[in-house]
């Protein structure tokens, strides 16, 4: 069993322009019942879907960096993208509403599901109750094209757009996850729990790189394993990689303290990202029934289908204590309803 004794002096995110978006800290709850249940590790959750913006998420946390950068360079509008159901999107819309920006939102059919829920219910039904504009485009779309577009478009009018990428995953957005990473740690450390691992929901990247990156820099030797839900672990691997770096460098550690500690885990999304797998059901399954939690059909279901195969496949020993970051994603199982209640 290590104890954890943070080094002074690191990772001060003072001096980084931040507008308080998110309930912080969120709850870090033990999922006695689930350990029980798997006879496995000791098995806790982090709370992100708990972030309180507009049913809340991780992108609440990325969204305090980016919007005050946004508003630094003076935007009155924000412009981003992502699938019909992106979380991302409606956290960014409820975070532009709070600050009196508009929001344009590009969201493209890129998930082949064929409930009539989907396009209806769920996030994409919060994005227009926001007030946002939302552009729905074919699943092909070019959504940086898209995007650079309507800021054109935009500009012309004498309007001052602001551009956040896919997730809110540039090394600005990241810095939310190394400010949670230090979150983290200061509650472990109250709660006298040593973790050794932190297991999450990995796509864009900027959750887990900048966790990574805050991780490193505070010098804490917990593993962070990424669940790939795309379908690409090579492609999620390198965009991982390059803000972990990024986020160790900003705050002061060697970007190389990050090389070996990217772990992305293959194997549980299925045949694509947003379409739904048995072993996700049963995992959002069980956690409802044994927790009373509720995860997300297209994040947390198959991060948590991973970490319970990683349980039955023996990667952690029984005295290890993993953490799983629970990012939020609700809205979504009402777009995923014939799975979980079948007609």
């Amino acid at each position: 069993m290590h104890h954890f004794v943070p080094q002074s002096g690191l990772m001060d995110l003072g001096d980084i322009p931040r507008v308080e978006l998110a309930h912080r800290p969120t709850p870090l709850e033990p999922l006695a019942r689930l350990s029980q249940h798997l006879g496995g590790p000791r098995l806790t959750i982090k709370r992100d879907d708990c972030t309180g913006l507009a049913l809340g998420g991780n992108k609440s946390r990325k969204l305090e960096f980016l919007l005050a950068d946004a508003l630094a360079k003076g935007a009155d509008t924000v412009i981003t993208s992502g699938g019909v159901q992106s979380n991302h999107v409606r956290q960014t819309a409820a975070a532009a509403a709070r600050l009196g920006l508009a929001a344009e939102l590009v969201l493209t059919r890129n998930v082949p599901w064929p409930d009539p829920n989907y396009d209806r219910t769920g996030n994409i039904q919060l994005d227009h109750l926001l007030g946002a504009r939302v552009h729905v485009l074919p699943g092909e779309t070019d959504r940086d094209e898209a995007m650079d577009q309507i800021a054109a478009e935009l500009r012309e009018r004498g309007r001052r757009p602001y551009v956040i990428p896919l997730g809110g995953s540039n090394p600005i957005g990241a810095l939310g996850y190394a400010a949670a990473a230090r979150e983290l740690v200061d509650q472990a450390r109250e709660m006298d729990l040593d973790f050794d691992y932190v297991v999450l929901p990995s796509s864009s990247g900027g959750t887990q790189g900048g966790l990574v990156g805050g991780l490193a820099a505070l010098n804490h030797p917990a593993r962070v394993i990424g669940v790939d839900v795309e379908g690409d672990p090579d492609g999620i691997t390198n965009g991982v990689r390059r803000l972990a770096a990024a986020t160790a460098e900003r705050l002061g550690a060697a970007a190389s303290a990050t090389d070996d500690a990217v772990e992305v885990q293959s194997g549980y999304a299925g045949e694509a990202y947003g379409l739904p797998t048995e072993a996700m059901t049963q995992a959002v399954e069980m956690l409802a029934r044994l927790e009373g939690v509720l995860l997300d059909p297209v994040y947390t279901g198959k991060a948590m289908s991973a970490l319970i195969g990683l349980v039955e496949a023996g990667r952690f020993r029984s005295s290890d204590r993993v953490v799983f970051i629970h990012t939020g994603g609700i809205p979504a199982l009402f777009a995923y309803r014939s799975v979980f209640l079948p007609d």
